[in-house]
């Protein structure tokens, strides 16, 4: 599936929800297209990214209060909308109140789809906070319909497909999404947390995003899951 003719003009809005800021390095140039075509993105982090071992001499709360600014950063750079929620950094876990605070999130939004982490299980996509942020907005976009869950807020009846990132044993259909013409964004925010907590290093991003492009033909791509959408190639994710 390719995309359609006639929608690039119609201003949508996705909501990337993941766990820490510097996740959304998984998904930079998929954002920074998204802005591009006119869309509205909410990055929406769960935690602030305390825990990180980057500032480890520093006492959690002054740590919290640098991540925030770095995630305000790095929405700034890529066009989008930063919000924060206040789950404790590696204690994120898939809980019924836990849904219903995102569903609420969502409600607000009202997103056209969602982005977030998926079921993975190579090193880094693993992370416990990563699998439970899934599973938490995942049962989120479900319980956004509700009423009863998002008062006074009106719920988002509208259909939320979710894109997730994709693991290199995913079974799920793909979306590949080409990024070439937004490395320069993706490079810019690779800079932006170099500087700041050491991670990522330039030829790493560049490398992974050719070897995702490589299937499908592309210069330069981010693979992500499509959960309720055909597979194929496209220049954003819908």
């Amino acid at each position: 599936m390719t995309d359609v003719p006639g929608t690039t003009s119609t201003r949508r809005r996705l909501l990337v929800a993941i766990s820490h800021p510097d996740d959304e390095m998984g998904c930079a140039g998929t954002i920074a297209a998204h802005h591009a075509r006119g869309d509205h993105v909410t990055l929406l982090w769960l935690t602030r990214g305390e825990m990180t071992h980057a500032f480890a001499q520093l006492a959690p709360d002054e740590v919290r209060a640098r991540r925030t600014e770095h995630g305000q950063g790095a929405a700034a750079l890529l066009g989008a909308e930063p919000r924060f929620m206040d789950f404790l950094d590696t204690r994120v876990e898939a809980t019924p109140d836990a849904a219903r605070a995102v569903a609420r999130v969502i409600a607000d939004v009202r997103p056209d789809a969602v982005l977030t982490w998926g079921a993975a299980w190579s090193r880094g996509m693993r992370h416990p906070d990563h699998q439970a942020t899934g599973q938490i907005v995942r049962d989120a976009v479900t319980l956004a319909r509700l009423d009863r869950i998002v008062q006074p807020a009106a719920p988002h009846r509208s259909p939320v497909p979710v894109f997730t990132l994709r693991g290199r044993h995913s079974t799920l259909p793909a979306r590949a999404v080409d990024v070439h013409e937004h490395l320069d964004a993706a490079l810019a925010l690779q800079r932006y947390y170099h500087e700041r907590v050491g991670w990522p290093e330039e030829d790493w991003l560049k490398d992974r995003l050719r070897r995702a492009g490589e299937p499908y033909g592309l210069a330069a791509a981010e693979v992500f899951d499509a959960w309720e959408t055909e597979p194929g190639i496209g220049t954003t994710l819908f």
